[in-house]
């Protein structure tokens, strides 16, 4: 009885941290922020144009363009929804959140031309970051 319980023991030592090292392996692949063999692209170390023009648009600056042209087009509370949908899918992007709320905010005031107009737009999107913007482009 002693030697049967002794091999199971040590077959559960074996096999238990190999089950669990690939099913947190698999965990990890499925969460919603990790993106798909379809969606990334892969750049080599010859192909130097390529990660240049990567350098230079940042998914961050890229949806902080994409926002603020869409501010200058519709108004700021589109943008602000958008700004909140975006960080939602993307969580990698809430560390920018509030940057982009400020810029965002400070080109409400350029278009409207007065703090209180801008700020009727205000919403809870990285706290109070569009109202920091729009007071300081006062």
């Amino acid at each position: 009885m002693n030697s049967a319980a002794r091999r199971i023991g040590r077959t559960l030592a074996l096999v238990l941290p190999v089950v669990l090292v690939l099913s947190g392996t698999l965990a990890v692949t499925r969460v919603p922020w990790a993106s798909t063999a379809t969606d990334s692209q892969v750049l080599t170390a010859s192909s130097g144009s390529a990660a240049t023009k990567a350098a230079h648009s940042t998914p961050e600056e890229a949806l902080r363009q994409r926002l603020l042209v869409e501010l200058q087009e519709k108004d700021p509370g589109i943008a602000l929804t958008h700004l909140q949908e975006a960080t939602t899918k993307r969580p990698s992007l809430a560390q920018h959140c509030a940057s982009i709320a400020r810029d965002l905010g400070r080109a409400a005031v350029a278009k409207y031309g007065a703090a209180h107009r801008a700020q009727a737009f205000s919403r809870p999107v990285c706290d109070t970051s569009f109202a920091t913007g729009v007071a300081g482009a006062q």
